[in-house]
């Protein structure tokens, strides 16, 4: 892991200013994926207050990552408190008339996604939506390179074992990943095909 920077004119409201401009943005789209937008702009605001108060900790060169798990720290305590959260939701129907629609709907996604482990979702997110490797990963998480390597190959080793799972529960509705979407005009019956 890298070490914290020391406080000193390097750490003033300078390089608050710089650090609020570079990453206000992605920190708040991170936030707001995962505690709805209704209560992002207050977590993102508090990330940064931490940030300032912290800022001697803040690592110099992984100051995203950090923010990251800052964020993620303060999301789930957020989540404890048991308020309730908003989640936004996409219109019911694909775009049918375009050959690039959507072949498996969000509500797949989710239920694939709501079977594993808060750990591995964690690590996934942070993977695919903010594009985290390998030092970066690992300083989000707080683990080593190793550790976080490991991490990433373990959940979408799950992820792909859970998505084949739901493949095979022909209970569901439709059957994730072979292209089986709700028919629309029958207001959420299912048709399997293939």
């Amino acid at each position: 892991m890298t070490q914290p920077a020391a406080t000193g004119p390097d750490r003033g409201e300078p390089w608050f200013e710089d650090l609020f401009r570079a990453h206000a943005t992605t920190v708040f789209r991170y936030v707001s994926r995962r505690a709805g937008r209704d209560e992002a702009e207050d977590l993102a605001a508090e990330t940064f207050a931490v940030a300032w108060r912290r800022r001697a900790d803040v690592p110099e060169g992984h100051e995203l990552p950090w923010l990251y798990r800052t964020a993620g720290f303060l999301v789930a305590n957020h989540h404890r408190k048991g308020r309730p959260t908003p989640v936004e939701t996409l219109p019911d129907e694909a775009d049918r008339s375009s050959v690039e629609h959507v072949v498996v709907s969000d509500l797949e996604v989710r239920a694939v996604f709501a079977t594993l482990s808060l750990r591995d979702r964690q690590v996934l997110l942070l993977a695919a939506w903010e594009g985290l490797r390998g030092d970066g990963l690992a300083e989000a998480l707080g683990i080593s390179r190793g550790g976080a390597d490991a991490a990433l190959s373990r959940a979408r080793a799950r992820l792909r074992d859970a998505w084949q799972d739901a493949d095979r529960d022909p209970g569901s509705g439709t059957v994730p990943g072979t292209g089986a979407l709700p028919d629309a005009r029958s207001q959420g019956s299912a048709t399997q095909t293939g």
